[in-house]
């Protein structure tokens, strides 16, 4: 976002725009169909090792190869919109009259950036990422699906659809709440 707004109009401002529009515009499962349909295309992962759990603390490079591609499926989304977000807001706050005199003190773009621009222009995307926590969550549950994973999707799922085992329907929804609530409290 950063990037595209220092270079308004340029190919770098383009290739942010795509990016934005691509992953605001795909729902997360069709982006993590997409992530996972392109990773055994050119062979990233085993289809059979696919979902099954490795302790991270037997087998981190396991643990890892299993979770990055539903890492990168929830954080497609996510990104997409914290850059369309900090581009508009560097840009607004650049044109603010503070900036101009920190450029007339003669502060160099790299200071005037970092201390001051990105400073105003990143407190309202920590807002959001604060309430964008329940979406991530709701995210999660599609994209333990998707790659197989055993979470707490998949137990909410089974507890709604087959079970109907209503304490375990209520601890992940309480998780949850709790969690965003946290969350909303450090924002």
């Amino acid at each position: 976002g950063v990037v595209a707004a220092r270079r308004q109009n340029k190919w770098q401002d383009k290739a942010s725009t795509v990016f934005v529009l691509v992953g605001i515009s795909l729902p997360t499962f069709v982006s993590g169909i997409l992530i996972y349909l392109i990773a055994l295309r050119f062979n990233l992962i085993n289809p059979i090792e696919a979902g099954r759990w490795v302790s991270p603390f037997a087998n981190p490079i396991g643990w890892l190869k299993n979770f990055i591609l539903p890492w990168i499926t929830l954080a497609l989304a996510f990104a997409a919109t914290y850059t369309r977000f900090t581009r508009s807001n560097v840009i607004e706050t650049s044109s603010e009259d503070y900036i101009r005199t920190a450029r007339a003190k003669g502060l160099s773009e790299k200071v005037i950036l970092r201390k001051h621009t990105l400073r105003a222009a990143l407190a309202p995307i920590v807002t959001i990422a604060g309430l964008d926590f329940a979406g991530l969550l709701g995210g999660a549950i599609i994209t333990e699906q998707i790659f197989n994973l055993p979470g707490l999707g998949r137990l909410s799922l089974r507890a709604v659809l087959i079970y109907f085992d209503l304490p375990v329907i209520v601890s992940p929804t309480i998780l949850a709440a709790t969690f965003l609530l946290v969350m909303n409290l450090l924002v």
